[in-house]
């Protein structure tokens, strides 16, 4: 059996626009939202579709969704997405099993969304569920009900046939509070950091068999703690939200599901069990040791605010579940925890709205799980918001590049480059550092590297005037910024990303990393601190297999597949 594994489909409908209806407006949103986002929205539209198209075509009929179907959880999107699932159910026989996330749901009784949708002629109207939202810059407001995010009681008995409750053909069936799978039977209470708030809420775990002696546990690891004082339980601000929470939270606010897990763990093992676990955070840290480096030299991310603790990872390690499967983070990446006898390889997932687009296979092979990362480069229909965008730019006055990309994962490596410039340098970049990247290239680079003196960020244009030109290879004139983009695709993408960036500038990243490693730099300095960005691409090139490869169920070992004649598939400007 050969399962497919997706994650983060963010489905938006662009031929409907809440508030108004199908066809009576363009509901595309705005390309100003999107360059400013971690992913992209309208292209979700035709992009789950090639990606469910693509499993149909490969054979495959079990689907697991790690989580965010949806858009923002808005009620009409919940509707059109669980519709577009019924009709691949219903025309091709799939089976799908998910796991909520944090986009699909909020606490019990849900939170407001407000969105910007293009105009024909560039301009954009506010739609949004709440009444107190202000207009903005946009030309018209429309309030309307179907914007509204729900809670558990809304969303998940509108996935409910993706193995929330039982079904008729499933062979075994549970959740953390026994074999009941009504809502009601599945709340705890949830306490405030200081013991004085108590509260209500659901957990929407569960364990499903939907063929003989396949275990599925999916978890729900959306923590929705309540604010420390006497806040209304209907408001968004009464809770700490699960986007950074994760499984940071579970052991102090969902320990029985620890316990449960390590339960079903041992259970599975007893009877002779294929078990895969899976939710929509991940488990272990995603950055592959390199959090401390990004720290470092970055402070605070929202990588590094999502990283799941040591004492986490161990916690889940301890449990026995042994593979988990991710979502959240947008990214492709393996990682493995070990502690004692206790291992864990969490495999995240990447999404068809964020580089790089892709899902995964996975097949058991005797005691081996083997993996496949499939990317969606073609995408029928992916430039149906571009006419759109253009509009938008030439109204604003501003770069509608992206719109010349060839194909989908084009278009989102591109718009990978406008994250780094509209949203990473400016939010999460020193600003010294950021102000840097546009106006140094790799030659420059090459000549601090070269130089004994530890230099501050302000000294660099100094040095570099006294320096003079070097006499280089044609790759040292490369900007900085696309070196930027580049370890940007490597974070996110790994093994996956170099099917994307020229075998000519991972040479030069490579040589550029092995001088800055020779030198004795004091903590600190700009030397010091561009060491640290260039140690952190090589290990993300070095770090375990996230393409193809094996898991060693006995022993935690990831064994790559050679992934051999490997061409770019695009070399990306960023104009």
């Amino acid at each position: 059996m050969k399962i497919a594994v997706i994650a983060d489909p963010h489905f938006h409908d662009i031929d409907y626009r809440q508030g108004v209806g199908r066809g009576d407006q363009v509901a595309v949103r705005t390309l100003a939202d999107t360059n400013a986002s971690t992913r992209v929205f309208n292209e979700s539209f035709h992009a789950t579709k090639a990606l469910l198209d693509d499993i149909v075509r490969r054979g495959i009929s079990l689907v697991v969704v790690a989580g965010d179907l949806t858009d923002d959880g808005q009620q009409s999107t919940m509707v059109a997405a669980t519709a577009l699932l019924a009709d691949y159910s219903r025309r091709f026989g799939l089976r799908f099993v998910a796991t909520a996330g944090n986009h699909d749901l909020y606490a019990i009784h849900g939170r407001h969304q407000s969105k910007r949708f293009l105009n024909t002629d560039g301009s954009h109207t506010l739609v949004t569920s709440d009444p107190a939202m202000e207009q903005g810059d946009s030309v018209e407001r429309i309030v309307s009900d179907e914007m509204y995010c729900g809670g558990y009681g809304a969303a998940i008995p509108a996935m409910g046939a993706y193995g929330f409750f039982r079904s008729e053909g499933d062979l075994h069936w549970e959740c953390p509070f026994g074999t009941d799978d009504r809502l009601e039977a599945r709340a705890f209470e949830i306490v405030s950091a200081d013991g004085r708030t108590v509260r209500r809420m659901v957990d929407a775990s569960f364990l499903v068999e939907p063929v003989e002696g396949l275990w599925l546990l999916c978890i729900d690891a959306n923590v929705f703690e309540p604010k420390d004082g006497d806040l209304d339980s209907r408001l968004e601000k009464s809770y700490h939200d699960s986007t950074d929470a994760g499984w940071n939270s579970m052991p102090r606010n969902k320990g029985f599901v620890l316990d449960w897990m390590k339960d079903v763990a041992a259970r599975a093992n007893a009877a002779g069990k294929r078990l895969i676990a899976f939710s929509h955070y991940p488990i272990i840290d995603p950055l592959n040791g390199t959090s401390a480096d990004e720290a470092k030299l970055l402070n605070d991310t929202s990588f590094l605010r999502r990283t799941p603790g040591a004492e986490v990872s161990r916690a889940a390690a301890a449990t026995g579940i042994k593979v988990h499967f991710s979502g959240h983070l947008h990214i492709n990446d393996t990682a493995v925890f070990r502690d004692g006898d206790d291992w864990l390889v969490n495999i995240a997932v990447p999404s068809m709205v964020g580089f790089p687009p892709a899902y995964k296979i996975v097949e058991m092979d005797g005691e081996r799980l083997e993996v496949e990362t499939v990317i969606i480069a073609d995408v029928p229909g992916h430039d149906a918001a571009f006419p759109y965008y253009r509009i938008e730019a030439a109204r604003e006055r501003t770069s509608a590049a992206v719109t010349e990309a060839e194909n989908h994962a084009d278009f989102l490596s591109r718009h990978l480059a406008e994250m780094v410039r509209h949203r990473y340098l400016p939010k999460e970049w020193p600003r010294d550092l950021a102000a840097l990247v546009p106006q140094l290239n790799l030659g420059d680079l090459d000549r601090l590297a070269g130089t004994t003196v530890p230099l501050t960020s302000g000294d660099a244009f100094t040095f570099l005037a006294s320096a003079g030109e070097p006499d280089a290879p044609d790759w040292q004139g490369l900007p900085l910024f696309e070196m930027v983009v580049d370890w940007y695709r490597l974070r996110k993408g790994r093994e996956v990303a170099l099917d994307f960036i020229d075998p000519a500038r991972i040479a030069a990243y490579r040589h550029l990393a092995g001088r800055f490693a020779a030198g004795a730099w004091p903590e600190g300095c700009l030397q010091d601190r561009l060491a640290s960005f260039m140690q952190m691409m090589m290990d993300w090139l070095a770090s375990a297999p996230s393409r193809d490869f094996s898991v060693d169920l006995a022993t935690g070992e990831v064994t790559s597949k050679n992934h051999l004649g490997r061409t770019v598939l695009r070399q990306t400007g960023s104009a």
